[in-house]
């Protein structure tokens, strides 16, 4: 762990969390990254994120707090206390021009249960993964289940290495097998975050508790075929690479529906040479795919790769499918969600707080797997999310502070 300056002691605060608070906490926040339409950019290891981490400490400084940034890129508020502490947060870190309050929310939210009671505050490392398509990567290193070879070759969309970024954010990539160090002094985890869907403002409540989260897996599709000219090669000619994604794409898209209860998305294609009088040679597309159970998204991956064999014969080219990303679902605590749900219960504005599976994913999943963890989402109307018409109500947001508050006295 590497620790910032030394800090003088604050006062801590009483009363409940307010709206007012937590828009005087993101006041500094919000604008970094933020372009003329409102769009949010801090990817990970970039300047924006840099800004977002002197932030963070200058939070923490306020609050009396030592600032650690272990090997992974977590950032850590600690108390004065011996560890283990209770963790509360979410990250710092957006996709490519998303929304405000994604990850964000929840970091502003831990500070102001920070000044009222000895949790620890923590901003997970590049949890949305846009850059160089490494989702989770802080929480995975925590647990010790990050492929940190395979991880620190990942190159961006202009070609850098993460390695490289890493690096040029004073981290070192040979230390990260010690990342896992940090879990032993996390007693669980607290997470807020805003809905990314309608479903909590289904419930006609501010907020809802997390079940748990849905098993998810983003496949990389390489498909190579032969450069040539498109107005004179002919059909029985052509090795047309792009032709053969958007085949994948479709039959991608057809067993998903057949296979019921999954969600299919093709998230990001890239084409080369993208000319416009030329045959495409090489297309690298990216497929989300997420279900309530593991099982349903490794069928529909066997099936798919066995759909890629035949495009492939078809089309003349090659296909290749490679697993990025991989979580199987999980269950959060049950004795935290029996806390949240009592806080909520306690709360103003929450005649119930019901429990919604989450089709997002979140930290707190990841390390469900090893210490308790909990989540309460925070209701968004139109259900809008990683797009600047992201939105929430910070009345809704204090109540979901409030929420995680009690939580946080009834488990210590």
């Amino acid at each position: 762990m590497s620790a910032e300056e030394p800090i003088t002691a604050e006062p801590i605060a009483e009363e409940p969390i307010t709206a007012a608070e937590l828009a005087a906490l993101m006041r500094e926040l919000l604008p970094i990254g933020l372009d003329a339409d409102g769009a949010t950019t801090r990817l990970a290891w970039t300047a924006e994120e840099e800004h977002a981490r002197r932030w963070f400490g200058a939070r923490a400084r306020e609050l009396s707090r030592q600032v650690e940034r272990d090997p992974a890129g977590n950032l850590w508020a600690v108390p004065d206390g011996p560890p283990p502490w209770w963790a509360v947060g979410s990250h710092l870190d957006s996709v490519l021009a998303g929304g405000r309050y994604d990850g964000a929310l929840g970091v502003v939210v831990a500070f102001a249960v920070a000044a009222r009671e000895p949790v620890a505050v923590i901003a997970f490392a590049d949890e949305e993964g846009a850059r160089f398509n490494t989702p989770t990567f802080g929480s995975r290193a925590l647990l010790g289940r990050l492929d940190v070879e395979d991880a620190m070759q990942r190159s961006d969309a202009a070609g850098e290495r993460l390695r490289d970024a890493f690096l040029a954010a004073g981290l070192d990539p040979d230390e990260l097998a010690s990342a896992p160090d940090g879990l032993a002094r996390m007693r669980g985890l607290l997470e807020l975050h805003i809905d990314q869907t309608r479903e909590v403002a289904h419930t006609n409540a501010p907020v809802a508790i997390v079940s748990g989260l849905a098993a998810r897996m983003r496949t990389q599709v390489l498909v190579q075929g032969r450069a040539d000219h498109a107005g004179t090669t002919q059909r029985d000619e052509r090795h047309d690479a792009l032709a053969a994604a958007a085949r994948v794409i479709v039959r991608g898209d057809e067993l998903s529906a057949s296979t019921g209860g999954m969600l299919f998305t093709a998230a990001r294609i890239e084409v080369e040479p993208n000319a416009p009088s030329t045959v495409p040679e090489r297309v690298r597309l990216w497929l989300d795919a997420r279900a309530p159970e593991a099982e349903k998204i490794e069928s529909w991956r066997d099936r798919l790769e066995d759909s890629a064999r035949a495009i492939a014969r078809e089309c003349g080219v090659t296909v290749e499918l490679r697993t990025a990303a991989m979580s199987v679902g999980t269950q959060m605590s049950e004795h935290v969600r029996e806390v949240l749900r009592d806080s909520a219960a306690s709360a103003a504005g929450v005649a119930s707080a019901q429990e919604i599976l989450c089709w997002a994913g979140h930290d707190a999943g990841v390390l469900a797997q090893a210490v308790p963890t909990g989540m309460v989402l925070v209701r968004n109307p139109t259900g809008i999310s990683h797009a600047p018409e992201e939105d929430v109500s910070l009345e809704d947001a204090a109540v979901g502070a409030n929420v995680i508050l009690r939580a946080v006295r009834a488990l210590t």
